[in-house]
């Protein structure tokens, strides 16, 4: 009796055991099941969406929660996800979505006119701008909690619903603040029709434009910024044509530059946002254009810049970086106020010894080249400077000669070739800590001001305005011999390490940008007056 009560005892909690792990294993994999399964759907209809975003003639962009309360332009019920086309501002939840994409039109970049010559309203209900007021009756608009009130995609106006039967020319549209920037829906379509493209043309066409046009075209980095690049160019298209707007990861320069060939010559301006790479990059284009002989489309360059560093923007006076802390509005009313000036580019060829059979290296400079503990750092050297301390214990510079004059070398660890007035992330390093009198620079003289550093030590106290640099002149032309062992170098924040070589720096061209008097970079409002005078062209 007692061994079997034993065994049915044991056999119960065998079963229970056995329960217990059925149920333990059901409840880890069950979910991992369940996740897996979400997470292949939701892959497919990521898939299937961007699919049906590109074959659209709309700038859709799925958001899984609206940042304002947002309703479908469709079923007009309240959405909290959904799509956005950042173009004309449509919205719509996923249901609704093909039936949106039929129904209502997009912007059109390209249509005709009316019969006066006049663009047309292009009105969108609901999801009106927070903080916009009727054109009518001057109060808010879009304060219902409902889709109400419309707005115009091309000149901003909004209206109420009710005061939309007493505006004033309801169809007749002026392209609103940023007239002057806009390319037209109508300039673009009798461009198309041209049987003779020429200049002349396109001059005689902007004048239905009115007079003071000056088109922008947007290139935007969107790597640049911690991918601010991306929402800046919906911000873009929804203020502009959508024409106007590129993304440098869909286009490169030189293509999205030759939409200045269709507009009025000397008329284009270029707004790159990004940073000094980003810069090179589209002037590198702008010199492209005038190697094809399209000089009189070449435009002029602003800068909106994102990310770090800027130096180049700073002397422009755009500041050292963006991150929304003005409007993308005012950002094209700087554009609209800046002044022209003109920019020195440089050549840099380097000639690696012994390889004579070789083409030198070329590049382009726009803001400086450097050799030693300052493209140590861009190149990120450390671990091999501790591991070799003498990578720098003695003169890497042979020779130094500024418009074929050699010049005397202190024991120095670099040298810094600077052709605008920053460098370093904001740092005015031919002025160092302004103690000491020293020739003006300008952004259009022709001349290179050359510096030398003891180590990266003295660097950073440049950097802080504690050291002045050591200041070896101004020249037209610049010719480095460096000794035999590999150092880092630099132009324009690009590192690279390089061997024994002659580095010729010579002038190259120049290329027209724009600056912006009123924005006050990282120093004094005093500095920056002095400053202005100084690098403004006349």
């Amino acid at each position: 009796m007692y061994m079997e009560g034993d065994e049915g005892h044991d056999e119960r909690g065998s079963r229970e055991e056995w329960t217990l792990l059925f149920w333990t294993s059901l409840a880890v994999i069950v979910p991992v099941i369940i996740t897996l399964w979400c997470s292949t759907q939701r892959s497919k209809r990521k898939t299937h969406m961007k699919d049906f975003f590109r074959k659209s003639k709309h700038g859709w962009h799925y958001t899984d929660l609206f940042n304002k309360p947002t309703y479908c332009c469709v079923c007009s019920q309240h959405i909290l996800q959904g799509a956005f086309c950042d173009c004309c501002g449509l919205c719509a939840d996923e249901p609704c979505l093909r039936r949106a994409d039929r129904s209502l039109p997009c912007k059109e970049i390209m249509a005709p006119a009316r019969p006066d010559g006049a663009p047309e309203h292009r009105w969108v209900r609901g999801n009106v701008p927070l903080a916009s007021y009727c054109a009518v009756c001057k109060q808010q608009c879009g304060t219902q909690p409902k889709l109400c009130d419309f707005r115009c995609v091309w000149c901003q106006t909004t209206v109420h619903d009710d005061c939309m039967a007493s505006l004033a020319d309801a169809e007749h549209c002026d392209l609103g603040e940023f007239r002057s920037l806009i390319i037209p829906p109508h300039y673009l379509y009798h461009v198309n029709k041209l049987r003779r493209r020429h200049p002349d043309e396109y001059s005689k066409l902007a004048s239905s434009c009115g007079s003071g046009w000056t088109p922008v075209l947007v290139l935007a980095n969107t790597r640049s910024g911690n991918n601010m690049g991306e929402a800046l160019l919906g911000e873009f298209r929804t203020l502009l044509n959508p024409v106007q707007v590129f993304d440098l990861s869909e286009l490169t320069p030189p293509k999205a530059l030759q939409l200045c060939t269709l507009l009025p010559p000397g008329s284009v301006r270029v707004l790159v946002c990004g940073g000094d790479g980003t810069v090179g990059w589209v002037l590198d284009a702008i010199d492209t254009m005038k190697l094809k002989g399209q000089d009189q489309f070449i435009p002029r360059v602003t800068i909106l810049p994102l990310g770090t560093g800027n130096d180049l923007s700073n002397t422009l006076g755009w500041g050292s970086g963006y991150a929304g802390e003005i409007p993308v509005e005012q950002v094209l009313r700087n554009v609209l106020d800046a002044e022209v000036v003109k920019m020195d580019r440089w050549k840099v060829q380097v000639a690696s010894k012994g390889l004579y059979f070789r083409k030198p290296k070329v590049l382009s400079m726009n803001n400086y080249f450097s050799v030693g503990p300052d493209a140590l750092m861009a190149l990120n050297f450390h671990t091999h400077r501790e591991k070799t301390p003498s990578f720098f214990s003695s003169r890497i510079i042979n020779k130094l000669e500024l418009d074929g004059e050699r010049v005397a070398l202190p024991s120095l660890e670099g040298i810094i070739v600077c052709n605008i007035g920053y460098w370093g992330g904001g740092c005015r390093l031919w002025e160092g800590m302004g103690d000491e009198p020293c020739p003006p620079t300008r952004l259009d003289d022709g001349l290179l001001e050359v510096v030398g550093v003891f180590g990266s030590f003295h660097c950073a106290q440049i950097q802080v305005k504690l050291a002045n640099p050591v200041r070896l002149g101004q020249a037209h032309t610049v010719r480095l011999v460096l000794k035999s062992s590999r150092m880092p170098m630099q132009v324009d924040g690009e590192p690279w390490a390089q061997g024994p070589c002659t580095i010729t720096i010579t002038h190259k061209t120049q290329v027209l940008m724009l600056y912006h008097s009123a924005e006050q970079t990282d120093d004094d409002d005093d500095d920056e007056s002095s400053h202005k005078q100084a690098q403004i062209t006349a």
